[in-house]
């Protein structure tokens, strides 16, 4: 009987420990262009029309933001998460199954029509 009553304290400490693969978890830095990185060192835009930032929130360009929800999947050596994208001037949320493909000590990231960014290089500290 003991092992039956060390089960649930267990089970409360998988929860409390949170899930594994957890889309913050997926990405260890910050990787962008070099415009995006610079945005990731200050937060402030260089004014560039074009520029790129993954973190472990999710992607930043010059008109989107795409938030990670949820736990990230293994599918080979890729990471597919789910993520809501908000286009900027725009309050409409789109959600998208996006791939983070480790690339060259970056990442690529495929959206399901095709569409891919990067490979976006580790932003140095």
């Amino acid at each position: 009987m003991p092992a039956a009553r060390a089960l649930p304290a267990l089970f409360i400490c998988l929860l409390l420990a949170g899930p594994a693969g957890a889309a913050a978890d997926i990405v260890d830095g910050s990787y962008g262009d070099k415009d995006g990185c610079l945005y990731s060192e200050t937060g402030e835009s260089s004014g560039s029309d074009i520029f790129f930032l993954l973190n472990k929130e999710g992607v930043t360009t010059a008109v989107s933001y795409c938030e990670f929800k949820g736990d990230g999947k293994q599918v080979g050596g890729a990471t597919t998460v789910t993520a809501e994208c908000h286009e900027e001037g725009s309050e409409d949320v789109t959600p998208y199954e996006l791939t983070l493909t480790p690339e060259n000590g970056g990442y690529t990231i495929s959206f399901p029509d095709g569409a891919r960014w990067g490979p976006l290089k580790r932003c140095k500290k």
